[in-house]
């Protein structure tokens, strides 16, 4: 969260031609709430458990750019799947980076309500990021505009190092 998968999935999209859609606003529709309900009320692993299907239902459809959450790739079956059925990306951020722009829109991430966001994002670091190693493509998230984020996906995807 805050690496800035949704800002730059659509401007990737847009360069592409390509349809954008975020898994989180599909497990919203297919759940019929909202991300954080169905964490307050069902708890995590439902949510994950809806996430999954949601992905591997949008990896079964036409060529589009995915910004799936975070915790999604954690998954070894969605990891799998992905693997199998597209190219993924990983939008590296250092935690400074997600500090600050988590803080500006802290509203709609349950992962840190009640946390220490500090903490929280360093336990998910250590977590997470030696298993997104495994993406396809490692772009870091800097303070650049998202354009050129989305140049250098592009990029990567042109020079066949994808």
């Amino acid at each position: 969260m805050g690496a800035g998968k949704s800002s730059v999935g659509r401007i990737l999209a847009a360069k592409l031609d390509l349809p954008f859609i975020d898994s989180d606003d599909e497990v919203e529709t297919a759940a019929g709430c909202s991300i954080e309900d169905i964490f307050d009320i069902y708890g995590e692993p439902a949510f994950r458990d809806v996430e999954e299907r949601v992905i591997d239902r949008l990896l079964n459809g036409a060529p589009m750019i995915l910004s799936s959450g975070g915790g999604a790739f954690m998954n070894p079956r969605t990891r799998a799947r992905i693997a199998e059925a597209a190219i993924s990306v990983w939008l590296r951020a250092d935690l400074a980076i997600l500090e600050r722009r988590t803080k500006r829109r802290a509203a709609g991430r349950p992962l840190l309500k009640g946390t220490d966001p500090t903490e929280k994002l360093k336990q998910l670091i250590n977590e997470r990021y030696p298993v997104y190693e495994q993406a396809d493509i490692i772009i870091e998230s800097v303070d650049e505009t998202p354009e050129k984020t989305a140049d250098k996906i592009i990029e990567k995807l042109t020079d066949g190092t994808a």
